[in-house]
């Protein structure tokens, strides 16, 4: 028989396939039962094998278009994106990512890099002794000047509403992890990436160190501001340049594998680091644009400071060290 034949006596399963397609959406596709579903399956896999016939055997071209647009729209609705799976999510970021960040070496390479910077650059701004003028060239006049203006009231002196609250809120998180996205995507290239994160340490910690200066007027102002939010922020800020640093060294050092499948390998350990990163992000937020502008005393500022670097202390070290001696395992809930 031939195959244009053949493919003729199956048109009716062409047209099954096609109604089916119609009928179903991703509403409907959940409330299908096992045959309905079996039988889906079954004609696209045999339109499928029906395309691929077309396509060796140079049917005309408004069949072989036919069968591309079927199998198209067959496929979208068998294999239909997965809703978001919360509670699998909550156990990889629980289980999975503090186990991977423990045993992270690139992680714990930029956590060093990163805050040996900081503090490096904090000492050089704080310290005008020997470098009189540091601060001036990381940061900028027009910076520093900046930021004396914009610390010069006390802290919780204009009172806002939830509405504008929740606004600056909004724009921190928008702002902060366009940073984290930087300092990933950059970590791609490697040293760009390096590059990145060793300017924003040290912008960081010489605007830390500069504003701790005695003869800073504004010193307790600026403090009362930054220092509830910063540990989330600062460790957000290592986690994305520790992902990217990941993915950019993954297309250089292969270990057997393609590049292509040592990206792919990677970005799937990437995950679940960059997904913690953007949490954390979204933390230093909320507590940037609600607790840390408010009028409230230092002393709970400072409180929500210290719990926030207990918890990340206790998320990484401790929950990182019992999954990785498994007592306790979230692998079975991990993502498909």
């Amino acid at each position: 028989m031939k195959v244009a034949d053949l493919l003729a006596q199956r048109q009716h399963q062409w047209r099954e396939l096609d109604e089916l397609c119609d009928k179903v959406n991703w509403r409907s596709a959940k409330r299908m039962g096992a045959e309905q579903l079996s039988n889906f399956a079954s004609l696209y896999r045999s339109v499928c094998a029906d395309l691929a016939l077309a396509d060796s055997y140079n049917l005309p071209p408004d069949t072989v278009e036919y069968l591309h647009r079927l199998v198209g729209r067959a496929h979208s609705r068998l294999y239909r994106t997965r809703r978001f799976q919360f509670a699998a999510w909550i156990m990889v970021l629980t289980f999975d990512a503090p186990r991977q960040i423990l045993l992270d070496r690139y992680f714990w390479f930029m956590f060093i890099f990163f805050y040996g910077t900081f503090l490096l650059s904090a000492f050089l701004a704080f310290e005008s002794t020997y470098f009189p003028d540091y601060h001036t060239q990381i940061v900028g006049e027009e910076a520093l000047l900046s930021l004396e203006a914009m610390y010069t009231n006390p802290i919780g002196s204009t009172e806002s509403g939830i509405g504008m609250k929740s606004n600056m809120a909004g724009f921190y998180i928008n702002h902060n992890t366009g940073i984290g996205l930087v300092c990933f995507v950059t970590g791609i290239l490697i040293i760009p990436g390096i590059v990145t994160t060793l300017f924003n340490a040290a912008f960081l910690g010489a605007v830390f160190g500069y504003m701790a200066r005695p003869d800073v007027l504004m010193t307790d102002n600026f403090f009362e501001f930054v220092t509830a939010h910063g540990p989330f922020e600062l460790t957000a800020i290592v986690l994305a340049a520790a992902g990217g640093l990941r993915l950019g060294l993954s297309w250089v050092n292969t270990n057997g594998l393609t590049r292509k499948a040592s990206l792919q390998k990677a970005g799937r350990r990437c995950i679940p680091v960059i997904g913690l990163s953007i949490l954390f992000f979204f933390f230093a937020a909320i507590i940037e644009g609600f607790i840390s502008p408010s009028n409230l005393p230092y002393s709970f500022k400072a409180t929500v400071a210290i719990s926030s670097a207990l918890f990340i202390a206790f998320y990484i070290l401790v929950l990182g060290l019992l999954s990785a001696l498994g007592i306790v395992k979230g692998e079975q809930y991990a993502i498909r």
